[in-house]
C-alpha cells in the first residue's frame, strides 16, 4: 500500500535534484563574484589615495624675517655710505604701519613713523638699520627687527671744464655712485680737444676744511689700468691747454 507512494516521493526528489543540478555552477560563480570584484578594484583604490609627506603633519611654522625687496631697489656696493637725497625704504618685521619710503633731506635726515626725523647720512645700510632698531626698541617695540634698503642714489655730479669737447656738469653713473676714474670723466665729456694738455689737469675738491687742489698728469694713466685719479662727486676738473 505504501510502496507506490514511496516510489513516487523518491522519483520526485530525484527530479528536483536533477533540476537544481545545472544551476550549481552558476550559483557558485555568483557567490564568488563580489570577492573577485573587490580584489580587482582594491588595488586601483589604493593607487588613488593621496600621499602626504610625513613631515607635513609634523611641520611647524617658523617665523623668520624675510624682508620683501621693492621692485625699484638697487644693489648698493658693500659698505655704501648714505648721503643726503638718497632714497631708502624702511621695514619693521610684523609692523606694516611702520613701513616707510622716502629721501634723506639735505641735512641727511629721514622722517620715520613714531621716531620723527632721524639722521642717517654717514651710515651704512646696516648701521642705519641698527640705529633704527635701537630707537624702536628703546620706547616702542620689544626686540624689533628693522631692515633698510636703498631704492635710489642721490644725484651726484661733477663738472669738467677747459679743453674737452663737451664741457659741463655730469651725473655720476648709477654703477659708480661714489665716483669714477679721471679718464672715464674725460670720456663722458667727449674726450680731449686737439689743443688739450692731459699733463696739465687740476681737480678742485670741496672738503670740511676748505677746498683742495690736485694737480694731475693724466698722460701717465692708462684707461682701465686702475692707476688713475679718482674723481669724487662734487669735484671740478679743469683740463689745461697745451703751450706751443
Amino acid at each position: 500500500m505504501f510502496g507506490p507512494r514511496s516510489d513516487f516521493s523518491k522519483g520526485l526528489n530525484r527530479l528536483r535534484s536533477q533540476a537544481h543540478r545545472p544551476w550549481w555552477p552558476a550559483t557558485l560563480a555568483f557567490s564568488l563574484l563580489p570577492g573577485v570584484l573587490l580584489a580587482q578594484i582594491a588595488p586601483g583604490n589604493i593607487g588613488l589615495q593621496p600621499s602626504f609627506p610625513a613631515s607635513t603633519s609634523q611641520s611647524a611654522a617658523v617665523s623668520t624675517f624675510n624682508p620683501s625687496s621693492p621692485s625699484g631697489s638697487v644693489s648698493a656696493p658693500p659698505g655704501y655710505i648714505l648721503s643726503a637725497n638718497d632714497q631708502v625704504s624702511v621695514e619693521v618685521f610684523g609692523e606694516d604701519d611702520l613701513r616707510t619710503t622716502g629721501r634723506l633731506n639735505p641735512e641727511g635726515n629721514l622722517s620715520v613713523p613714531l621716531l620723527g626725523s632721524i639722521h642717517l647720512a654717514g651710515l651704512t645700510l646696516t648701521q642705519a638699520a641698527s640705529r633704527l632698531t635701537e630707537l624702536y626698541g628703546r620706547d616702542y617695540l620689544v626686540s624689533p627687527k628693522v631692515n633698510v634698503m636703498l631704492l635710489g642714489y642721490a644725484k651726484r655730479r661733477f663738472s669738467i671744464l677747459g679743453q674737452v669737447n663737451r664741457p659741463g656738469s655730469y651725473e655720476m653713473p648709477d654703477s659708480s655712485p661714489g665716483g669714477i676714474d679721471l679718464l672715464e670723466a674725460v670720456a663722458m665729456a667727449g674726450g680731449y680737444t686737439r689743443i688739450a694738455a692731459p699733463e696739465r689737469i687740476t681737480v678742485r675738491r670741496q672738503g670740511a676744511g676748505g677746498d683742495q687742489i690736485f694737480k694731475v698728469n693724466a698722460k701717465r694713466f692708462t684707461k682701465g689700468s686702475g692707476g688713475g685719479f679718482h674723481v669724487d662727486p662734487g669735484d671740478t676738473i679743469t683740463v689745461g691747454e697745451s703751450i706751443f
